[in-house]
């Protein structure tokens, strides 16, 4: 239960800062993706059904501040944060070289599910453009912020997994 509640907390507080903090602090109308930072990271360092679940109220909560389509968002975020729980137990989730590969790669994947999503169907074909313009320094940018982040969120995970063991322990 304590797990559930922070999580929430932790979804809502990103979803705060990627509205307001983010948008001030936007290069180039361009803005770091924090959201997927919190979905990559949870998926690490939690496996699979942790990621898929994150990702989809970190997409939802994407849909509704951000999105006119409910929905795309949600189910993007699914997608990565499943992928990235399918590393759980290969790599450590404690070394900061995996996450931000596995960040940079699902900053990617995302840019480019929003390009065929949003404008390639409506015929709009200037993907390395797009790539140059959007994708690679919006990634950059999510990355930089990964760093510290990401120790953010494997010292809260950390203090979430003691709590749980004294409680187990407690309980026996």
């Amino acid at each position: 239960m304590k797990r559930r509640a922070v999580m929430c907390i932790l979804i809502l507080v990103c979803t705060l800062l990627q509205c307001t903090v983010f948008q001030i602090f936007a290069i180039a109308s361009i803005r770091p993706n924090i959201l997927l930072i919190l979905t990559v990271s949870f998926g690490l360092m939690r496996g699979k059904k942790s990621g898929l679940w994150v990702g989809f109220f970190c997409g939802a909560a994407r849909d509704l501040f951000f999105e006119s389509t409910l929905g795309m968002q949600a189910l993007l975020y699914l997608w990565i944060g499943y992928g990235a729980g399918c590393f759980y137990r290969i790599f450590y989730d404690d070394d900061i070289k995996t996450p931000l590969l596995l960040v940079s790669l699902a900053d990617l994947a995302y840019g480019t599910a929003v390009y065929i999503l949003q404008f390639l169907i409506r015929g709009r074909v200037h993907f390395f453009y797009y790539l140059r313009r959007i994708m690679i320094p919006e990634m950059l940018y999510t990355i930089f912020l990964t760093f510290p982040l990401y120790r953010i969120f494997y010292r809260i995970e950390h203090s979430l997994e003691k709590s749980d063991k004294r409680s187990l322990n407690g309980f026996v």
